[in-house]
């Protein structure tokens, strides 16, 4: 196991593409760090300068106190983990595994010892005289692994290594890799574009955009206090509801003023806000400014009875996958949308009425797009 910290990293290829901008993250021994970001965000440009495999523009990569900025990839005690699995076609999932002890010269005996070992926690035994091209996609992933496991590195590196599975692989491959992780007790450093591995397998999730970081934290954390609407909208599924709002002060206290859509009798609301939140916006002059409201779809709510915040929005589509429905309407035209496990029969071209929980409600700067709460 290892701890890596990368200092100010940048990559800037020859056509002077910025692919990574002022990189900073520590990762702790024993953590499993997970980059996340939609495709070109330089997720896995980051991954590859770590392994050796793209050179490092500017910045310091450091591993355990030592400066491996020029240091060859075979000797960085990594292991790293494809998306193609990379293995060697005309050799037997046996001589894939062992590939690298040989390459190191131990002796048949340690080389046996080891991969049979290795195939135990793989559950790999059974194939290791078959050919990668008699495997199915997760029996390559696994044998893929193996080969990186052999080796007891220092550090595991993981490039999307699911996103050629299919849903029910994938998440059958995501359960073993958390248990392997467990297992190994090893740093492991994994780029996805799927959030849901990131928020389910990370100890810490590095979100990224642009070739630049935008928050790393506990998969909690980033999903309850995002830093900003990017990180809002990139994590949750469905992704959170965000529309314009103004601070005003309204029946002598301040609030969120609203305008609700073209749907609407009335287009324009007042919700109402906690004591502590009011305060928090008075106190940074938010008063009669724009600014960004972001909820999450299960925080809205059907109304039942007399309520609060109530909003009322033409629906638009109705979805139903196994016990949640998603109900999409808009607020002033951004398309947004309801999550409930309640079967209330609301179809396509009703006119509802909903309820915000104030207590759940985000707000974000308006030029900005920061978190202000």
């Amino acid at each position: 196991m290892a701890e890596l910290e990368l200092k100010q990293i940048n990559k800037i290829y020859d056509n002077g593409f910025h692919a990574v901008k002022d990189f900073n993250l520590k990762i702790e021994e024993r953590e499993f760090i997970v980059l996340v970001g939609p495709s070109g965000c330089g997720k896995t440009t980051v991954l590859r300068m770590i392994a050796g495999f793209e050179n490092i523009t500017d910045g310091e990569l450091y591993m355990d106190d030592s400066l491996m900025n020029h240091m060859a990839a075979k000797d960085r005690d990594i292991a790293m983990v494809f998306q193609n699995h990379a293995l060697f076609p005309h050799l037997t999932v046996y001589e894939n595994i062992s590939f690298p002890l040989k390459i190191n010269k131990l002796s048949k005996k340690e080389i046996h010892n080891k991969v049979k070992t290795v195939a135990d926690i793989l559950d790999v035994e059974p194939l290791l005289d078959k050919k990668p091209n008699t495997l199915s996609g997760g029996q390559k992933q696994r044998v893929a692994l193996g080969r990186a496991i052999v080796r007891n590195p220092k550090v595991f590196l993981m490039d999307e290594p699911l996103s050629n599975l299919d849903s029910k692989l994938r998440t059958q491959m995501r359960i073993e890799i958390s248990k392997l992780y467990r297992k190994l007790d090893a740093t492991f450093i994994y780029v996805t574009h799927d959030q849901t591995e990131a928020m389910t397998m990370g100890t810490r999730v590095v979100i990224m955009e642009n070739g630049k970081i935008h928050q790393v934290g506990i998969p909690q954390e980033v999903y309850e206090k995002p830093n900003d609407i990017f990180v809002a909208r990139f994590i949750g599924s469905p992704s959170m509801n965000v529309f314009d709002g103004t601070i005003v002060i309204n029946e002598e206290e301040v609030q969120l003023k609203v305008y609700i859509g073209k749907y609407n009798d009335d287009n324009m609301i007042y919700l109402k806000l906690p004591e502590s939140k009011q305060k928090i916006l008075q106190d940074n002059n938010y008063i009669n400014k724009a600014i960004k409201i972001g909820i999450r779809p299960e925080n809205i709510r059907i109304r039942d009875k007399e309520h609060s915040n109530i909003l009322k929005a033409y629906v638009s589509m109705v979805e139903t996958i196994g016990l949640d429905t998603y109900i999409y309407f808009d607020i002033d035209d951004e398309n947004c949308v309801i999550k409930t496990n309640i079967d209330n029969k609301i179809r396509i071209g009703d006119n509802i009425s909903f309820y915000i929980n104030k207590e759940k409600i985000h707000l974000f700067d308006y030029e900005t797009s920061l978190r202000i709460f």
